[in-house]
């Protein structure tokens, strides 16, 4: 029994005997002994008192080796896999162990205002500056300081083509922040001056905000446009990223789609990382087509659900959704195996080359974890994009199979995040054993960059495939 409790059950022990040593004193014995059995005086009552405090100690017991949880996010796959498990609720006030919280609530958390302190036995599922990786222009800027640091120390990682792009690293679309790179993009858009570019605001999600631009006067527009008063100062204009359209997305069904993948990260310092098998490409709902009339229509350009579920033609039986390994035996099936184990592979390169940019900068506190939705494009070429990552992918379920696969995603999160469902110590460095892994499958983030053709292994650290940390 934990101490804490064990003093409290003494304490109540202890004051049941004084108060009736105290009604004893007042009443006097010969009262006392005709409102008890005879002979027995308070003892008699001690001995009932107490056995109703057993009781109550019984469950206080239970509740003590029990996670009490919380979440602000009111989902269905959440709370069934918490009372799966015997977990208890409890109020965000009161005692818990594991909070399911949503971005906004974990700013409050890990604030300066706040001041609160988290225990050895409390946990939560973001990291404090998870944004680091999640924003759109910090992602960016965290992995362009990764280049330029490994281009600085000599690394072969950083190696450029005879263009000066980068022949390992090249896995975001060159992107700008707005407004303050605005003369670096125009001095870019100048080179191609028929290239499509597309703006995203950098604080959103679920593809609200963005827009295809393939004129620099629409850029000006939207900068008059943004400006609510002519006192609005640049560093209180909404900031955007714009980035190099990917004009040549790889169609199935002559329709463009991408890849949502989940990536749980229990630690950051050692980097440990575990990919989700079961993950999804999400489709638009009308065939893609490059024509510049039709770049204000979302449902051809972007493959958000929030977005497509309103099309005309979004079927809701299975919600313009593909699981992944359907995409791999259509590209076994139509490219060879050979490329599609290779194109996967490059897939979970881009995944931890985009984490280990942002390691250095992440408060790897040790009562976080996070479960990461990552977008992948990929284009006609075979050459996968990373798109941008989320810090709290959607639990909610467009169609049964989703939904499906959502409350699997959530259980193997938890089955890693707190091992044996028991009440979680942050002392304990624990490393899940692979019964309890589930979907997920844990990455060799050392992993040697020969999943690229043409590089020389040689020349680039390359450990035992036993290695799962760095």
């Amino acid at each position: 029994m934990p101490q804490s409790l064990w003093e409290e059950v003494t304490r109540k022990r202890s004051d049941i005997r004084n108060i009736h040593k105290e009604l004893d004193r007042k009443v006097g014995s010969s009262e006392c002994q005709q409102s008890c059995q005879e002979g027995e005086g308070h003892e008699a009552r001690v001995s009932e008192t107490e056995e109703k405090l057993d009781v109550t100690v019984g469950s206080m017991w239970i509740m003590a080796g029990k996670v009490k949880w919380v979440t602000d996010i009111e989902k269905s796959v959440l709370i069934n896999n918490f009372e799966k498990r015997g977990w208890v609720q409890v109020a965000e006030n009161e005692d818990w162990n594991f909070y399911w919280m949503s971005v906004q609530t974990i700013r409050n958390v890990f604030s300066v205002e706040t001041g609160y302190r988290l225990s050895d036995d409390q946990i939560v599922n973001h990291f404090p500056n998870h944004y680091e990786l999640t924003r759109k222009d910090l992602m960016v800027k965290n992995i362009k300081r990764y280049r330029k640091e490994l281009e600085k120390e000599g690394s072969p990682l950083a190696e450029k083509d005879e263009n000066g792009k980068y022949l390992y690293l090249d896995f975001v679309p060159v992107t700008y922040m707005l407004p303050a790179d605005y003369n670096l993009f125009v001095e870019e858009f100048r080179k191609n001056p028929s290239s499509t570019w597309i703006m995203k605001p950098c604080g959103k999600a679920q593809g609200k905000g963005i827009f295809l631009i393939n004129k620099l006067s629409q850029i000006k527009k939207w900068s008059r446009d943004s400006k609510t008063s002519s006192f609005v100062s640049q560093s209180t204009k909404e900031a955007y990223v714009i980035s190099l359209y990917i004009n040549n997305p790889l169609l199935i069904g002559g329709k463009k789609f991408d890849l949502r993948l989940y990536v749980l990260v229990s630690t950051y310092r050692p980097l440990r990382c575990y990919m989700y098998k079961l993950g999804f490409c999400r489709f638009c709902t009308v065939k893609y087509t490059r024509s510049t009339s039709e770049l204000d229509n979302m449902f051809v350009h972007l493959t958000n659900v929030a977005i497509q579920k309103h099309g005309e033609d979004y079927n809701h039986i299975h919600g313009g959704k593909w699981t992944v390994s359907n995409l791999r035996l259509y590209l076994e099936s139509t490219r060879g195996k050979e490329v599609t184990n290779k194109l996967f592979d490059e897939i979970h390169w881009i995944i931890v080359q985009s984490l280990k940019a942002v390691a250095p900068v992440m408060n790897n506190d040790k009562h976080c974890f996070e479960c990461y939705g990552y977008d992948i494009i990929i284009d006609d070429k075979l050459k996968p994009w990373l798109i941008e990552v989320n810090a709290s992918p959607s639990l909610s379920s467009s169609t049964a199979s989703d939904r499906v696969l959502k409350y699997g995603l959530v259980s193997d999160t938890l089955n890693i995040a707190v091992p044996g469902g028991m009440v979680p110590d942050c002392r304990w460095n624990k490393s899940p054993p692979k019964e309890v892994l589930g979907n997920y499958e844990i990455f060799n983030v050392m992993l040697c960059i020969n999943i690229i053709a043409d590089v020389d292994c040689e020349r680039l650290p390359c450990p035992n495939d036993n290695v799962k940390t760095i």
